[in-house]
């Protein structure tokens, strides 16, 4: 927080007034530049990270240590590693990713959910420091709400629609991520030639809409569910969800902000959100299912992310098994 008699002379200061900032990367040695409060990582940044010449050894470090164990515990120490590592320069949490091929199996993301706790907490990390990311399937959410339960909290990636939004909350987990970018990416590459960007900018972008939706929703009615907006493609992306429970911004962008001079104003109010005339809804399976379907923007964006994350775990099983 910029102290109350000292007037922010950046956006990124700014921001910090009403939004907790968060850093978007596996490459930790850049935070200190931008005093982030949290971090996350995810298979595709621990992927970029590992094959730069600064994070090299950490890779050969976990392999050499625990040659021999399976593959995919090898896999959690080494993402345990870069938690640790981040933790050591923030003084709030790092979300840490399940392995994105357990999307569909509840009781297999429990089970590594509890491990890469476990793990944390044998290298003298407090439980509440962590956060487990799981993507927002029907089983992964059902898989969050058994590990919060238990007091582990839960971070719901891939998350990029309403419907999903709501049962992350009916199932009180800690954060959800909705990814403003790739919400973004699909209506542009939707419309094709009729797309006019500056139509479609800052409040009116769809993936700004689609957070500031889910955002006035929780606070209307009291979900205590924190939303983190992420996936940013530009910081007018940024600035018109300044407010935001907390935004996870890549390095880059966070750079801009902080050489932007520019008055920051609040944009969301959970206070302003109580007066909202919206009605509650709930979902059970069959009805997420059906609602999810019928978004055929989050059901595209939702399986190639998982598309995606997976590939990237592959590529880095293969890196530790080279290494």
């Amino acid at each position: 927080m910029t102290q109350a008699n000292q007037a922010p002379t950046n956006q990124l200061q700014a921001l910090k007034q009403f939004t907790t900032v968060v850093a978007d990367t596996g490459d930790f040695k850049q935070l200190s530049a931008f005093q982030p409060q949290d971090a996350t990582t995810n298979p595709s940044l621990i992927l970029k990270a590992v094959q730069m010449p600064d994070y090299a050894p950490l890779l050969q470090q976990a392999v050499d240590q625990f040659r021999g164990r399976p593959l995919d515990e090898i896999m959690d120490r080494l993402l345990v590693r870069f938690g640790c590592e981040i933790l050591s320069l923030i003084p709030g949490r790092v979300s840490t990713e399940v392995d994105a091929r357990l999307s569909f199996d509840t009781n297999a993301t429990v089970a590594r959910g509890e491990r890469l706790i476990e793990l944390y907490q044998a290298q003298g990390i407090h439980i509440d420091r962590v956060l487990i990311k799981v993507a927002a399937t029907w089983e992964g959410i059902q898989a969050a709400q058994q590990l919060e339960r238990k007091g582990i909290h839960t971070n719901l990636t891939l998350l990029f629609s309403f419907c999903q939004a709501v049962a992350c909350g009916q199932a009180k987990v800690q954060l959800i991520s909705p990814f403003v970018g790739r919400i973004y990416d699909w209506y542009k590459k939707s419309a094709g030639a009729t797309w006019v960007e500056a139509e479609r900018a800052e409040a009116n972008d769809p993936g700004v809409q689609s957070v500031t939706q889910i955002f006035n929703y929780y606070k209307k009615f009291g979900i205590a569910t924190e939303v983190m907006g992420a996936s940013f493609r530009n910081v007018g992306q940024i600035t018109a969800l300044a407010g935001c429970d907390l935004l996870t911004i890549s390095p880059d962008l966070l750079a801009t902000l902080a050489a932007t001079e520019t008055p920051l104003p609040r944009a969301l109010d959970a206070a302003a959100a109580q007066s909202l005339p919206l009605e509650h809804v709930s979902y059970d399976e069959a009805s997420f299912r059906l609602a999810l379907n019928n978004d055929a923007m989050a059901t595209e964006k939702l399986a190639e992310g998982i598309r995606a994350f997976c590939v990237d775990a592959v590529k880095l099983e293969k890196l530790l098994l080279a290494a």
